[in-house]
Parts: structure tokens; sequence; C-alpha cells
């Protein structure tokens, strides 16, 4: 596009001069001439979305060292420009869940964590792209939050934190950051700034055709999911409180209207719930949706895609909710799925009414643009993105190598759903062994407790056939531990007794589909409910059944505990993490108020230390012992559950002869095939 010449009266470039203080030390920047604005002038905005994208800079696996095309925000980001080609007029803005995720924020975070002066890798890139504004998710709270002060720049006033009058300038985002639901306990205040309005000059037509420069001031408001207190507790709890998002937004909304805002947008980490609302919910959008003066919404938290007319996500089938055109109660609402997948796009239409911009909402359009094209292949990466963190990227590939152990056969998740404990048990060890040490040392009235641990399947294939926990046979380095533990969570240890491990073991049962034995149709044995949530013991002292053909609450059978049937008032302790201790995945009275030792190890920690002791991990020691297996039973029809593609033989060397091939690709070019699970011989 030729740039035009304009010459400016010497009378003007003089008032520019007087404005900018004469500092003949600094350039001179005369502002773009601003045309007054006319009723009925349109223009066309573009809000562009990314969501969590946990970390996820380059599209590489740390864990696996390899390339994964699948995700990254270097993608990402040539959908950006691309969408920047089409609307000119655009602001782009990250829903939150952004600096954890991977063994670079890790490493950048608790191994060699950044100075003051230094930005995060992912702020870096985010800086790099000129991002107008960003939510907070609860992941930013993983870390602390004298980290999320620093790496954000943001001047908490929290008990712990030196006032803000005292901190330093650090270097971070440049762009806002909003957060208006999440409230300092010390000053009453928001820990972040709750809104922005954002100036942005935009090209207009006028009635009569001409093009002008034009001012649209667009107020974003941003909100995360209250369970933050729960989650992320031992950093939390007594600093910071919540309020509920309705609340905070119908307080906010008309002061950023009263400023002058002529849009508002909602950043949402939550995704959509039309359960009675309540305060606390996670997921309160929907009921944002219809707070007044609302004209779009960007969500996230779930890590899904929205609009798409061919979910099946219950959140996306709701009343007033139209997953083809992407509203939600008539707000354009998008979701850009998660790790940088997906670019959401709001197209907006805007008409001058003579005082403020109003959305022509008959031409509002919403996309979710994914980084994969429709022959399976993806987009190409924008090469500045690698070349600006290469130190990062290459400072955590040598972490990630450090060698410390060795295990004799494959540690995968692949058959987890039907069984196999191959990934799971050396981290129930970890834990449990973790938990022992520190109660016989310095909690002597819990020392005749039995300790157990739980441990889940944290990849089991949500976003495909890479998403596995996959350690090879051979030398084990610390990228291997961190595949066999995703999350940077810290051990915690509950005192709980037979009764709550019983329910505990119902709620991660959510995790099959009830099974009708008579049915002659093909039935999947998999939920949505999420394999991070599917618990499982792993101990030879603790036996269970899964009864898929009952009812949710009715499935744990002859469960026992050293080969006799367990005393429900029997006190245990159990190894598990903070998220869970503190309510995460919502366990009947697992609620934080069980907790005996919050540990300040994280879980990836302990089983590091452990590898490290032990040196030698075998399948006879540390993958074989199964806790549970399902009730046989006998169906008319075949029972199937998905995983990745090729993996039978890793199923045969696990004992689980019960599982075969059913179909080699399930047709999703997601590099998933479809197996069979004989309920009838799985012992």
């Amino acid at each position: 596009m030729p740039k035009t010449k304009i010459v400016f009266p010497s009378t003007l470039i003089f008032c520019a001069f007087i404005l900018q203080g004469c500092n003949d030390d600094k350039e001179t920047v005369i502002p773009t001439p601003i045309n007054p604005t006319v009723q009925g002038t349109t223009a066309q905005v573009a809000l562009l979305e990314t969501t969590d994208l946990h970390s996820n800079v380059l599209s590489y696996d740390y864990f696996k060292l390899a390339e994964d095309k699948s995700v990254g925000l270097e993608r990402t980001a040539t959908l950006i420009n691309q969408a920047r080609q089409q609307f000119p007029n655009n602001l782009l803005l990250d829903n939150g869940d952004t600096i954890q995720g991977t063994a670079l924020a890790d490493y950048q975070a608790t191994v060699n964590p950044i100075k003051c002066d230094q930005t995060l890798a992912i702020y870096k890139v985010m800086n790099q792209l000129k991002f107008d504004g960003g939510g907070i998710g609860n992941h930013e709270f993983n870390y602390g939050l004298p980290f999320l002060n620093q790496v954000t720049n943001s001047k908490f006033d929290v008990e712990g934190i030196a006032s803000p009058s005292a901190q330093p300038n650090c270097s971070g985002p440049t762009f806002p950051q909003v957060l208006a639901n999440v409230y300092s306990a010390k000053s009453k205040q928001p820990l972040f700034k709750p809104y922005k309005i954002i100036e942005k000059q935009i090209s207009a037509i006028t009635p009569d055709g001409k093009k002008i420069t034009s001012t649209v001031k667009v107020g974003i408001i941003g909100f995360a999911p209250p369970q933050i207190l729960n989650w992320d507790k031992r950093w939390l709890e007594g600093k910071v409180y919540t309020v509920g998002v309705k609340e905070a937004a119908e307080e906010f909304i008309p002061k950023m209207k009263a400023e002058g805002a002529d849009l508002i947008v909602v950043i949402s980490h939550g995704g959509l719930d039309s359960s009675p609302y309540s305060p606390t919910m996670e997921n309160g959008s929907f009921y944002l949706s219809k707070v007044k003066d609302v004209d779009a919404m960007l969500i996230g938290h779930s890590h899904d895609t929205f609009p798409n007319k061919d979910s099946t996500t219950p959140q996306f089938n709701l009343a007033g909710v139209d997953k083809s055109k992407g509203l939600v109660n008539g707000v354009p609402t998008v979701m850009s799925s998660f790790w940088g997948k997906v670019l959401g796009v709001i197209q907006l239409n805007l008409v001058f009414d003579g005082k403020k911009w109003v959305v022509d909402k008959s031409k509002t359009q919403v996309e979710a643009r994914s980084i994969q094209n429709a022959d399976k292949s993806y987009i190409d990466v924008d090469p500045s993105i690698a070349k600006a963190i290469s130190a990062e990227h290459q400072a955590t590939i040598q972490y990630v190598k450090t060698p410390i152990g060795t295990t004799d056969f494959n540690m995968t998740s692949y058959f987890a759903d039907v069984g196999d404990p191959a990934a799971i048990e050396i981290v129930n060890q970890a834990q449990a062994d973790y938990v022992a040490n520190y109660v016989k040392n310095n909690l002597p009235q819990y020392a005749n407790l039995p300790v157990l641990s739980v441990s889940a399947p944290f990849k089991s294939g949500f976003a495909g056939g890479t998403d596995y926990t996959d350690v090879s046979s051979g030398n084990l380095a610390i990228n291997n531990a961190a595949d066999l533990y995703l999350y940077p969570n810290n051990v915690y240890a509950v005192k709980v007794s037979g009764t709550d491990i019983k329910n505990w073991l119902e709620t991660s049962a959510k995790r099959f589909n009830q099974i009708d034995p008579s049915k002659t149709t093909a039935q999947d044995l998999i939920s949505k409910f999420p394999g991070y949530n599917f618990d499982m013991f792993t101990s030879a002292d603790l036996s269970y059944q899964i009864d898929v053909t009952q009812s949710i609450g009715n499935r744990i059978k002859n469960l026992k505990y050293k080969g006799q049937a367990i005393n429900l008032s029997q006190e245990f302790i159990v190894a598990t993490n903070n998220y869970r201790a503190s309510g995460g995945g919502n366990f009947p009275g697992i609620d934080g108020t069980k907790t005996i030792y919050a540990a300040p190890d994280a879980n990836r920690d302990a089983l590091i230390s452990y590898i490290k002791k032990i040196k030698n991990i075998s399948r006879v020691a540390n993958g074989q012992h199964r806790s549970w297996s399902f009730v046989p039973v006998t169906t008319a029809g075949t029972v199937t559950f998905t995983s990745a593609q090729n993996k039978l033989p890793l199923a045969q060397a696990a004992g689980l002869n019960f599982v075969s091939l059913y179909q080699a690709d399930d047709g999703l070019g997601k590099g998933m095939s479809i197996y069979k699970v004989d309920l009838s011989k799985a012992q």
C-alpha cells in the first residue's frame, strides 16, 4: 500500500514542539490528524484472541525434545499477521493462562528465575507481536504472588511483598493486563487494574464515502475463576479474595461507559455454565453475557473451540448459545482453543451515531481460525518468534536433558484408562515416599497411619495422538520427569477415612460412561470427565474394582486394604497435590480441611529426587502394580475407547490382553485409533 506524504503547516509543527516540551534530545512526533467523525460514519474492527497459551511459544515439545507443529504461538503469529492484513483496524487480546505450562515456563520461574530486568519469554514475544491487552487466568498464580508481581510489573499491594512505592520497576508486558474480580486482602482494592480503556485509531468511511482517521474507545475488563483460592491456596490464602464475576462486571462496566468507552469487551477466563448463578462459580461467562452494555466476550479456560457448529460439548449446546454464529445470549463470543492452536476473530461493524460508536449486530461475524489447514498440514511459523527467544529455548533444552536415572520399560499413559499404571506408579511411589519420610520425622502423631498415594494420567489424548506421556526405556532425564508429572503442583498430604477413599474413587470413576450390557451397537467407554481427574492408587496394599455398568456413585466394588474389606472408619494418609487437596476437581470431602502437610516442594521435584535415589526403574518394581480392574461383564455389543495409533504392543506388554485393535484410524485426523475392550476378560 503506497504511503501518502502529509505536509503540515509550520504553525502546526510549532504547536507540536510546544506540546512535547521542545526537547531537542528526543524525536519530535507529530500526531496523525484525527478528522471529526460525523453521524453515519462506519468502520470495521476485529478483535483477535489468544487464550490458554500456557507458555507454548514455539512449536516444540520439551518432553519429547522434538518439534510439535500442532501447537505454538509462533504459528498463531502467522494467523495474527494474516488477520491484521485483512482487518487493518484490530485489537489483539490475550485471555490468560499465559505464563505456565511448559518446561520453558518452569525453567524461568523455578529453575533459573528471571531477574527484575528480564522479560519472560512469552511476554517478550507478545510484546513483539504488539498485543493491545490481556487478562489473567488461574494458572498465572501457580508460581506465587511475588513472581507474578515481578514478571507483570504490577506493584501488588499485598502482604509479603514490599509496599508498591518501594518496589522497583521490572520488565514485563508492554500491554495492559486487567482483572476485576480478585482483590488484595490488605488494600481491599483490585489486585490488577480491573479495566482499561484503549483509545484505538482506526480508519473509517464517512456517509459520503471519504476515508478518515477516527478513534474508538475500547474498554477491556478481565475475570478469573474464583477457584484460584483453592487451587493455589498455599500462595493466596489470607492475601487475596475474590468477588463474583457478575457483581464485578456490574460495578465496573457502568464506570467504563461513564469514562467514554464506546465498546465493552469482556475477557473472561472461564467457560459457559447456565446452572444457577453463584459468585463462586468457575465458569461464569454465560452470566457475564447478560450484563448490560457488554459488546463482545473473549472466553477461555475450558481448552475448547467456539464457535464450532459440530461441537458436542455441553456448554456450547445450552439454550441461548449459538455454536454456529458464535453468540452467547446475543453477544459475539469466541474461545480460541489452547496452546496457540487457534486464533479467535470477532469482526465488529461499527456505526457512529453522532456521539459514540455502536455495534451493528446484523453484520457481526465470529470465527475460530486454526493453525491446521484443511489438508491436515500446518501453517508456517513466523520465523521472528524463535529468533526472539533463542537463548531461553536453548537453556531450557540443556536443563531438561540433565540425566537422573534409567528405566527398563516404556512409561506411557496410552492405556492408563484401562488399567496400565506404567506412567503412574512411579509418581505414586515418589509421593508416598516423600510424605512417609516427612511424617516419620515431623508428625509423630500420625506415625501409625498407612501412607497411600494417588495420581492421574495427566496426558490422556485430549489434544490427539501426541498428547500422552511417553517415556522410552533407557536413560531418564529431567524432561522425562516433567512428562511423567505435567503440572507445577506441590506435594500435599491429607488425612482421610475409608469412606473418603471410597468417595474419592467413585468420583474418579466418572471417567467412564455407563455401559449397557444388552446394547448391540458400539459404546464408548470413556466419558468427557478429564483424565487429570482420574485419580488412581497403584499400591499392592489397596485393591478395588470398577463396575462400569452401574450409575455414577455406585461403581466401586470389592474395595480392600491388605486383602480385607476396607474399614470405612479407618484413617489413612494420602499423598496428592495442592490442587486436589484444596478442592480441585470437586471430590467429596477433599476440600482443604483435611490437609495435614502442605509441602514446599513440587511433586515433580519429589519425583526427580526419588528417581535419583533408586536410579534404576523396572516394570517389576515400579510399573505393574494395578490396584484396580474392571468388574468382568459380558456385553452384547462392542465396547471401545480411543488412544494413539500403533500402540497395541504396549497394552500387550502391560498384560492387558483384553484390549485389541478395532479401527486403525478414528477418522478425525488427530492420530488416534479405536481400540476394543473385552470387559468379560478384563481381570
